[in-house]
């Protein structure tokens, strides 16, 4: 199974040159690390979540969640782009990605403005918690 950020990245990008969800990894997604440059950029973090569940059945759940985090020189550029990727991801369930079923992607906080940069520029944050098995 990867790791979640692997998964979302690809939810990311199969939405292609779409509204203001034109992706590409490693040119303006990234995971783990935002890089320095570009100016305009998307980061993807895996965080700590709720323990797995592993009941009655031999396949267990999992409830991990990612962080992510958009950087953009223009404030109002940065938000939608936020607002964006909330409303590709928020609520998405059902769906096979990389082998993993994902039974619920939930948006639980964000997106929200976090500060501006040391080159100026506005970062904005989005939390999602993830069921998958």
């Amino acid at each position: 199974m990867n790791a979640p950020s692997i998964d979302i990245k690809d939810m990311l990008e199969a939405f292609g040159d779409s509204s203001e969800l034109a992706v590409e990894f490693a040119d303006n997604l990234f995971i783990g690390r935002e890089p320095s440059t570009p100016d305009n950029c998307i980061t993807i973090f895996d965080t700590g979540s709720y323990p797995p569940y592993h009941g009655l059945t031999t396949v267990g759940y999992e409830y991990p969640s990612v962080h992510i985090r958009v950087r953009n020189n223009d404030y109002a550029t940065g938000w939608n782009m936020a607002n964006a990727i909330k409303d590709a991801l928020h609520g998405r369930a059902n769906e096979t990605w990389n082998g993993t079923l994902y039974t619920m992607i939930a948006c639980v906080s964000g997106p929200a403005h976090l500060d501006y940069d040391d080159h100026n520029r506005a970062r904005f944050i989005i939390n999602f918690n993830l069921q998958r098995r």
